[in-house]
């Protein structure tokens, strides 16, 4: 069981720089830019770490209101382990404690499932995290869908979402948003029950 007092340190995963930031892969990162929307923070360079943050509270006032640490890597998806893990220890934050937000291809499009530990399913970013701490951390994964045809898998995450795709990605985005913060807030149990599709 996490310390209630410890803070949250959320994570968006995807790559840095303009030419990625519409790229499947990089769903990660745009929920984390929503949730540092609502609570009205900017993404800042985190001192002596290869990240972005924002720091903050989320939930009600009162007992439910939670200290989140929010974080882009700027290291590459597949070195993500590095800036998270010296965000964890500057920042103090029991690994229950942390959630990975990242793109699943073993999921239909836009939908979520929410779990704690588990493998990283070919995922660099999650294999980078694991490695470098272990994987009882949570995960808010994404669905991205297969490939069309015989696309290779490296291609399509790192291609742009679809034009179809588009039209109803800002909702799936801020259904995910929702979803961390009802896991933040609430726990796994509550949070999986609402949003796992």
């Amino acid at each position: 069981m996490s310390d209630a007092n410890a803070p949250w340190l959320v994570v968006g995963l995807g790559n840095p720089g303009p030419d990625y930031a519409a790229n499947r892969h990089n769903v990660g990162f745009m929920v984390a830019d929503l949730l540092a929307e609502r609570i009205g923070g900017k993404f800042k360079r985190a001192q002596k770490t290869q990240a972005q943050v924002v720091e903050g509270r989320i939930g009600p006032p009162g007992a439910a209101n939670r200290r989140v640490i929010l974080a882009k890597p700027m290291s590459y998806m597949n070195l993500s382990g590095g800036p998270v893990t010296a965000l964890r220890d500057f920042y103090k934050v029991p690994v229950a404690n942390i959630v990975a937000i990242h793109d699943e291809l073993d999921i239909d499009y836009g939908m979520l499932r929410l779990k704690l530990g588990g493998g990283d399913n070919g995922h660099n970013g999650l294999k980078s995290m694991t490695k470098a701490m272990g994987a009882d951390y949570h995960r808010v994964r994404f669905g991205i869908g297969r490939p069309p045809g015989r696309m290779q898998v490296a291609d399509f995450v790192l291609k742009d979402f679809s034009a179809t795709e588009r039209k109803e990605l800002g909702y799936f985005v801020d259904r995910a948003a929702d979803a961390v913060e009802c896991l933040v807030i609430e726990g796994l149990e509550r949070a999986q029950s609402t949003y796992n599709s």
